[in-house]
């Protein structure tokens, strides 16, 4: 699988998310604490499939 997506945790439980190695967007809140939560646990493919959600490139199950 590729990986368009990367991301970055900040010491405030910000998330950035990069696609392409471009900044998309900033999450924080309930959102960013779950992921940040979780991230040890899911695999690279859940990952992907939980940033494509969050920054709307993500579309009746197919990646835009």
């Amino acid at each position: 699988m590729e990986r368009p997506f990367s991301y970055k945790i900040t010491k405030d439980q910000k998330v950035i998310i990069y696609r392409d190695n471009k900044r998309i967007k900033i999450v924080k809140g309930k959102w960013s604490q779950e992921f940040v939560r979780l991230q040890h646990t899911l695999d690279e493919e859940e990952i992907q499939l939980k940033l494509a959600k969050i920054t709307g490139h993500y579309k009746h199950g197919n990646e835009r």
